[in-house]
């Protein structure tokens, strides 16, 4: 149990929120708000609670809007944490008559991309230093060849990754004119839901949408926060028959990705929340929370066209992301395959039981899919597969989860020391020294007890465990 969970429990409904926990589960709402579901949330008895997040989430719990809908169930993820927007990241919710642009937030379609390479560490570690110049040089200084005719752009932004990929065999630009298309083409029935929602460039920024070649200052770039590109080592793998027909195997390379949709979910999601503001009925109170569903339906499939085309964007920044590593390792080391395991999102609005399910920083786990659960830049990373727990709402971890803020890591008199920090060893790529600081290991909880819990509670189970190599970040 919660050292002190009587006191605690106190403590949260002096806040207004009635709370209870029975060693593995806790459940709240907001005090008075019995109409309201109770929101769930998977939290094991040796992680913190942080009262902030649960006030995030019974909120999120308790929307309403004058013109109907509903909200059903509200769930959080074992490595929750309260959120800039008032949405806690790991929030699950599932609506009817509701589509809520604040639950995704502006980070649409972050998600995780995993290749593994038959390429041994040593070999890799031999060539790490011009593998890395090479790196920055894509990832930093803008040395990346990333380009796209007017009509593949619109083709992605409104048919996703097949609709970019036809145009881009007609015409291929850029590093896209280095790439295997043969294999590109293959690897879309690993990405989830085929990298394809059905968008229109008429919500994306003007740059993309104009006439003659395409070339975007935030495509195949890995953003801030908490998003990177990792190099990695496959320590153990767990299910062996799974790994094998996943292609994974023991002692292999592999590279994790984690960015989103860059400047076109943010264009998206600032628009849509002022939009949802504007929206809201005349002379009915703004909810105190500040988290403005849509009702009407009008407005609900124009919102959910607007953030598909987001999406469909970042399915292709991390592609890219992707096939930059994946051609810098040819030119080092000559034909590696490095095909894809799986592409999975986080932060999307999808159907779901005659309704609507919006994830905020956790990740699908339907029956058999593939679930990828990274740790700290100096932790294991996980590779599992889900189990459609009803229960979870299908949904699992996107990570560690944070367990000190930004402004925590880097404040003056903090202890910078690498051991302190947890980077000792930690080979981190990046050209602020802040951003080391900001995402260093100490800055999340330990993975282990947020994997197991979900593994407990039959969400997930293990396939296989990735070991850091070095991490990227911007």
């Amino acid at each position: 149990m919660q050292p002190n969970l009587n006191r605690l429990l106190r403590a949260l409904a002096r806040e207004g929120l009635e709370v209870t926990y029975d060693g593995r589960l806790y459940t709240v709402r907001l005090s008075g708000d019995a109409n309201a579901p109770p929101a769930e949330v998977l939290l094991p008895p040796d992680l913190p609670v942080e009262g902030k997040a649960f006030r995030q989430l019974a909120n999120l719990a308790s929307l309403k809007h004058p013109g109907g809908g509903q909200v059903l169930r509200v769930r959080a993820t074992p490595d929750f944490h309260p959120g800039d927007s008032g949405v806690a990241i790991g929030s699950v919710l599932h609506t009817r008559g509701l589509v809520v642009p604040g639950a995704i937030g502006t980070d649409i379609n972050c998600g995780m991309r995993l290749h593994v390479a038959d390429l041994t560490v040593d070999a890799f570690l031999a060539k790490r230093d011009a593998f890395v110049e090479r790196m920055k040089g894509h990832y930093f200084f803008g040395t990346r060849d990333v380009a796209m005719s007017s009509r593949a752009s619109e083709a992605l932004l409104r048919d996703g990754i097949p609709g970019w990929f036809l145009e881009t065999l007609e015409k291929p630009l850029g590093c896209a004119g280095r790439s295997d298309l043969a294999q590109l083409d293959a690897e879309v029935a690993r990405i989830h839901l085929g990298g394809a929602l059905k968008g229109a460039p008429s919500w994306a920024p003007d740059s993309l949408t104009r006439e003659g070649v395409v070339r975007d200052a935030g495509l195949a770039t890995i953003g801030g926060g908490n998003h990177f590109v990792e190099v990695q080592r496959v320590e153990a793998v767990e299910d062996r028959a799974r790994a094998w027909a996943w292609g994974v195997r023991e002692g292999q390379l592999a590279f994790m990705i984690h960015s989103g949709s860059r400047d076109v979910g943010k264009h998206v999601g600032v628009a849509w929340q002022e939009r949802a503001r504007r929206a809201w009925p005349q002379g009915q109170a703004l909810p105190d929370s500040g988290i403005l569903p849509l009702a009407d339906e009008r407005l609900v499939a124009e919102y959910l066209e607007a953030e598909a085309t987001a999406a469909n964007y970042a399915f292709l920044n991390r592609l890219l992301l992707a096939e930059l590593l994946r051609q810098t390792l040819r030119e080092l080391f000559g034909e590696v395959e490095a095909p894809l395991v799986y592409d999975v999102p986080h932060n999307l609005t999808l159907p779901y039981e005659g309704g609507w399910l919006a994830r905020k920083g956790a990740c699908p786990a339907a029956a058999e899919q593939p679930v990828i659960i990274p740790g700290s830049m100096g932790a294991t990373s996980f590779l599992m597969v889900g189990c459609g727990d009803a229960r979870s709402l299908e949904s699992a971890s996107h990570g560690a989860g944070r367990a000190r803020s930004r402004f925590d890591m880097g404040r003056g008199g903090a202890d910078h020391s690498e051991a302190a920090l947890g980077l000792t060893g930690v080979d981190c790529i990046s050209l602020r020294a802040e951003r080391r600081v900001e995402e260093a290991p100490a800055a999340y909880k330990p993975i282990r007890p947020v994997v197991d819990s979900q593994v407990e509670a039959g969400i997930v189970r293990e396939v296989a465990r990735l070991a850091p190599l070095l991490t990227f970040k911007a």
